[in-house]
Order: C-alpha cells, then sequence, then structure tokens
C-alpha cells in the first residue's frame, strides 16, 4: 500500500523535520508531499495550522523550504519529493521562478489547491517547462463537465480531496466516497487520495481504489507530540505511525 506522508518544512525545528522524515522513510511511505508552511491557509486544519504558525514565528523563509526539499531528495532519491503550498507564494515569486527553483531543488511536482487546473495562472505550462507534475485537486463537489475539461489535460496525478472543508478531521471512507474515486477515472491519472486519514483500517480500503493514500495531519500530531523527547524519539515514534498505516491486516 502506497502512502503519500505529509510534511511541514522546518516543524518543529530544521532537525526534527529531518527526522520525521527518516521515520517516514523507515515505515515504507511511497512519497513526501512538503507544504512551504503558509500564514493563511485555505484547506489546513488545527495540527497544520498550529504547525505553519510555529514555523513562521521563527521567520522561517520560502528558501529554506526548497532547502528541505533538496535535502530530502538527495537523502531519499528513492522517494519523490512533491511540494504543496498556497497560490500567494507562488505568485511572489513569480510562476516560472518558483517552479523552476522547486525543479532545481528535486522535486517531482506542485500541488497548489488554490489554483484550479482551468484558471492556474500558467502553472501548468511552466511545470511541463522544467519537468514537472502539475497536481491538480478534485473535490466531490466538482461538476462533471469540469471533469471532463480535466481529462482533456491528462494529468499524470490527480489530487483527490475525500470531502469538502479542511484536513484532519477524521473521514468516513464509504460508498460514496467511493463511488467519488471511481468517477475521476475518466482522468486516466495516477490517484492520491486524502483529507482526514488517520488510520491503516482507512487505508486498507482506499488502497484498492487509488494510486497512493495521503495522510497528514496524523504525522504532523506525532511530530508535535514526540518533539520534546528529541529528534531520535520523532524518527522511532512517525516510523511506527507510518508502519501502522501501511500494514497489511
Amino acid at each position: 500500500m502506497k502512502i503519500m506522508a505529509h510534511l511541514v518544512a522546518g516543524y518543529t525545528t530544521d532537525e526534527i523535520a529531518l527526522a520525521a522524515a527518516r521515520g517516514l522513510a523507515d515505515g515504507g511511505v511511497s512519497y513526501f508531499e512538503v507544504q512551504l508552511p503558509f500564514s493563511d491557509p485555505a484547506a489546513d486544519g488545527p495540527a497544520i495550522q498550529t504547525a505553519c504558525s510555529e514555523v513562521l514565528a521563527r521567520s522561517y523563509r520560502v528558501s529554506q523550504g526548497f532547502a528541505f526539499v533538496n535535502e530530502l531528495s538527495k537523502e531519499f532519491p528513492s522517494i519523490p519529493v512533491f511540494i504543496m503550498t498556497y497560490a500567494n507564494l507562488v505568485w511572489y515569486a513569480g510562476i516560472d521562478t518558483f517552479v523552476r527553483t522547486a525543479a532545481s531543488a528535486g522535486a517531482r511536482g506542485l500541488i497548489v489547491p488554490d489554483l484550479p487546473f482551468d484558471h492556474d495562472e500558467g502553472l501548468s505550462v511552466a511545470c511541463e517547462k522544467y519537468g514537472l507534475c502539475s497536481v491538480p485537486v478534485v473535490a466531490p463537489s466538482m461538476a462533471p463537465y469540469r471533469l471532463t475539461l480535466l481529462a482533456k489535460k491528462h494529468p499524470a496525478f490527480v489530487y483527490a480531496a475525500l470531502r469538502s472543508g479542511i484536513t484532519g478531521q477524521e473521514t468516513e471512507i464509504d460508498k460514496d466516497t467511493l463511488s467519488f474515486i471511481t468517477s475521476i477515472g475518466v482522468l486516466g491519472s495516477s490517484v492520491l487520495a486524502g483529507f482526514g486519514i488517520r488510520s491503516g483500517a482507512q487505508v486498507r480500503l482506499l488502497a484498492p481504489h487509488v494510486h497512493a493514500v495521503v495522510a497528514g495531519s496524523v504525522f504532523v500530531t506525532c511530530i508535535r507530540d514526540a518533539c520534546a523527547k528529541g529528534p531520535e524519539a520523532v524518527r522511532e515514534a512517525i516510523q511506527k505511525k507510518a508502519l501502522n498505516l501501511t500494514a497489511i491486516k
């Protein structure tokens, strides 16, 4: 079962963030999703919002986030790194500049939830130029005609937000959830499905229907709970959590 693991760059410190990444790698995750801390997120729940606020409080810069991505891409070359961020940071740097920098850092793709695929300000064009995947976000509320439009763009990956709202709250994987994922099949893309994934049971329900399951708040919370004990404790706690999510029962 493939897991895309979400990390907030620099949380709680650079050393802790790297220890968490090592724990995720030891726990068998298939992808890293690195979030650049942002002050006004649109989709993040309390755990990730708080993590971002704490990192920004120590004057963390976007350049440091790119440095973290570069560190991961070098230490774990077999685990692709996707950057998750919000449009403000991409726009402020300039679309072309941001994407070029992400590619130079070793990122394989970008997930920008508040840039819809049909009004992405040139993000997908820049990603194609620099060899990155632009990963559009789809949700159950998306109208069928927009899925048809998206299919014409042939994205390599799509991120399926399994429900509306913000991250963190546990998502029930029911018949409607699986029906939504089935409807995305028209895209012919590798589906990354997330939002509220907290247990191995959820992963096992989703895994047969998607390319990878995305888990975020559960790891951020684990880092928060273990960080006072130091980097090695974080690595061990994160490894255990990742193994729990990927275990076959």
